[in-house]
């Protein structure tokens, strides 16, 4: 498999990532140990790059996996906490759960981020930089789902890593069109910071279309793609086309359980707005005075589900 070194940090990866959100109770919700099984086996196959965050819950079967093949993969996480604190506190809750000493990369997570986000999240992004320094992280980050954010990010230079949402449909891209985030990671690259992409597949949505969204991707330049797995038969697929050396008539995959949707269950709706306010894909609007989520706009990420307060939207 290819691999990409990641800006001026030093740290190469695979050009496949293990993306760690969908195993988590944010999507499928797997068992610990069947968690830690699929992992365990895209380390063995040699996948050597894991993203993973604080909210998405998955540090124990990213554990478990490692202490059964002895493999420490490069491991990037993310939180979305704003304040100096809290966030190395994150830092430190993942380094605690992972048994690890240093984490390669750490993120602000800010899916909805804007152009005020540096301003807002200035003291967490000063506690990435204050554990840089400690040698307790790599390298700091920030993830979007926002073009604008991506391309702020060129002009941050305490960054060193961007984790863009981008697709072939710009499903799910906030703060801008597609053409505006492709500008802002060519303005990232430029600027010497390292890259790597999420929702290439758009959650799922893209499934159908696999061979079209990956040369999609692999279009934009030599950038890790993190793909999200929650099966052995996902990991194998994935790892059969990413290591060929002709994709040109690679099959779309057939994947069992790889089709999923949210939906709200009406009766325990609050109509409170909470999963509004959390959704970065403004793919959930009030109908009837009862959340509804538009699924041409929903990418799956799942961020709505733990911001219900009376649990309502379930993934079928």
């Amino acid at each position: 498999m290819k691999t990409y070194k990641l800006g001026h940090t030093g740290i190469e990866v695979t050009e496949l990532c293990f993306g760690a959100l969908p195993m988590g109770p944010m999507q499928k919700n797997l068992d610990v140990e069947y968690g830690a099984s699929i992992i365990a086996r895209a380390l063995k196959a040699g996948i050597n790059f894991v993203d993973t965050a604080q909210s998405y819950k998955t540090y124990l079967p990213i554990k478990k996996a490692m202490d059964a093949t002895g493999i420490v993969p490069v491991i990037a996480s993310k939180s979305n906490v704003p304040e100096y604190n809290d966030m190395q506190n994150a830092v430190y809750e993942a380094l605690e759960l992972l048994g690890l000493d240093k984490i390669d990369i750490f993120h602000l997570h800010a899916a909805r981020g804007d152009k005020n986000l540096f301003k807002i999240r200035a003291g967490a992004l000063k506690a990435l930089v204050d554990l840089k320094e400690k040698g307790k992280i790599k390298a700091a980050g920030v993830a979007s789902h926002s073009a604008e954010v991506i391309s702020l990010a060129a002009e941050v230079k305490e960054l060193d890593i961007v984790f863009p949402l981008v697709n072939f449909k710009g499903m799910g891209i906030i703060g801008g069109t597609l053409p505006d985030m492709e500008k802002a990671i060519v303005k990232c690259r430029d600027a010497g910071k390292g890259i790597y992409l999420m929702k290439v597949l758009a959650g799922g949505n893209l499934l159908e279309d696999y061979n079209k969204a990956l040369l999609y991707a692999r279009s934009l330049g030599n950038y890790p793609i993190a793909m999200g797995m929650v099966s052995e038969e996902e990991v194998d697929y994935n790892l059969s086309y990413f290591n060929s050396k002709d994709t040109s008539g690679f099959s779309n995959p057939t994947l069992k359980g790889s089709s999923k949707r949210y939906q709200v269950v009406q009766r325990a709706c609050l109509s409170c707005g909470k999963c509004i306010e959390t959704c970065a894909s403004s793919a959930i609007t009030m109908i009837n005075e009862k959340a509804f989520i538009n699924n041409e706009k929903c990418i799956m990420c799942g961020y709505c589900v733990p911001g219900c307060p009376s649990l309502s939207i379930r993934p079928v």
